[in-house]
């Protein structure tokens, strides 16, 4: 099944609200306490030299996105432009991350929803999965119709906290001393809030869906980039002003305590409600990314083909989706440890956008066709420097919690080599058509 069947929906906000509704999820809720921590109020720049990596990769995607759009474009581009079997470990690797952020997400949710109502955990972390399943099945208009109305819910929450907190909470004088731990302590700190930009991204796994999309998706993103940058500074900067580093370093709910210190007991429900609904927003994306990627490797053989099917009314990749929520309940089989659980998400996905750099780098040095085709093309020059120092950062970001934990390292390199054995033996039997 060819990307025509699948319907042309997501307009600019669409895009905005895939990236941003990604991107702004469980980490703004969690990453500043330790950041701040380490590093005081200097977490502030932690969290733009943090950013800076994300730009640079970034404008690989916008550049892909604008030349060449595809469903499962983190399969796709690396297949086609590295190398088939290198697209093949890039979507294999991600099956688990999938999964370990479908686990992540469902459980932080649950933890913050139990502050208001009581509630079984696995239980309600299934029930979500049912709901995130239905809103992107019945067509991908519903499932960014509902993207774009949690993130104005989100996006108006945060406004309340960070306006609100400005006018009766901040101190300026509790942002003294800037750099208490040095220059160290922010650099210390940055690997901790590079995930607050994961995700900003997200559309281009929907590329073939986007109206306009050589000129929609490399916008969508520089919007979405720089409105998270943009909310991350604001909220941290009110939680700082009214906690001061130390308080803040110590909480294990930072965002909740700051608000408690001036919203009183409106804290609670507010800050539930917004990580609600940022978290929320969050697994609905990612179900649509998730399952254009097993879509993108159905149609190209190197997963059965039934995943490349595209159902005729809805115009959505119905038997992935389904496989998704499949692959979702099994994900509740793994440890309940947000450590794990994170760097099982952080390694395929730093893997991944390595190689979509690499892949921009080589599209501009080999490929002058996709070049002058693409919308939004830096110079040659620029974009393999933005393309190679992206991949450069993303590659030895991938080694930094490897002395947090071993296991999630063992677990990829496990099915890592099941899926090329998977790969020969399915390769002999029936070989793999070239990717779009």
């Amino acid at each position: 099944m060819s990307d025509a069947t699948l319907a042309r929906r997501i307009d600019l906000w669409g895009v905005v609200a895939l990236g941003l509704g990604t991107a702004v999820g469980v980490s703004i809720f969690s990453a500043i306490a330790p950041a701040a921590k380490i590093a005081g109020p200097a977490m502030l720049f932690s969290a733009l030299i943090a950013a800076l990596p994300m730009y640079l990769i970034a404008v690989s995607y916008a550049f892909l996105g604008s030349a060449c759009p595809a469903s499962g474009a983190s399969f796709v581009w690396p297949a086609r432009f590295l190398h088939p079997t290198w697209g093949f470990c890039i979507g294999w690797a991600r099956i688990v991350a999938n999964v370990g952020a479908i686990v992540v997400l469902a459980l932080v949710l649950v933890r913050y929803a139990s502050m208001l109502v009581p509630l079984p955990t696995k239980p309600t972390m299934l029930a979500l999965l049912a709901l995130a399943l239905v809103a992107n099945l019945f067509g991908m208009h519903i499932a960014t119709r509902v993207q774009k109305v949690l993130l104005v819910g989100m996006l108006l929450l945060f406004a309340v906290f960070v306006a609100w907190g400005a006018s009766r909470g901040v101190d300026v004088a509790r942002l003294q001393p800037l750099f208490p731990h040095g220059v160290t302590g922010m650099i210390a700190a940055t690997p901790l809030l590079m995930g607050l930009f994961f995700g900003i991204e997200a559309a281009t796994e929907a590329g073939a869906e986007v109206a306009d999309s050589r000129r929609t998706i490399p916008l969508g993103i520089a919007l979405s980039i720089g409105s998270a940058t943009l909310l991350y500074l604001a909220v941290g900067f009110v939680a700082l002003g009214v906690l001061g580093g130390d308080a803040l370093g110590a909480s294990d709910a930072p965002i909740l305590d700051a608000a408690k210190r001036f919203m009183g007991p409106w804290a609670t429900p507010l800050v539930v409600l917004a990580a609600v609904l940022s978290i929320g927003k969050s697994l609905n994306a990612l179900f649509a990314m998730f399952s254009r990627s097993l879509y993108a490797m159905g149609v190209s053989g190197m997963l059965p083909s039934a995943l490349g099917r595209v159902h005729l009314r809805w115009q959505t990749p119905h038997v992935a989706l389904v496989t998704v929520f499949a692959l979702g309940c099994v994900g509740l089989l793994l440890p309940m440890e947000l450590t794990f659980l994170f760097l099982a998400v952080n390694i395929p996905n730093l893997l991944k956008y390595g190689s979509i750099c690499v892949a921009a780098a080589r599209v501009a040095e080999r490929h002058p066709d996709i070049y002058d085709a693409a919308a939004f093309k830096p110079g040659r020059r620029r974009l393999r420097i933005a393309g190679y120092g992206g991949a450069a950062s993303a590659f030895l970001l991938i080694f930094a919690g490897l002395e947090t934990d071993w296991r999630p390292y063992a677990l990829l390199l496990v099915w890592m080599v099941c899926g090329l054995v998977f790969l020969k033996i399915r390769s002999r039997r029936s070989p793999a058509a070239p990717p779009a």
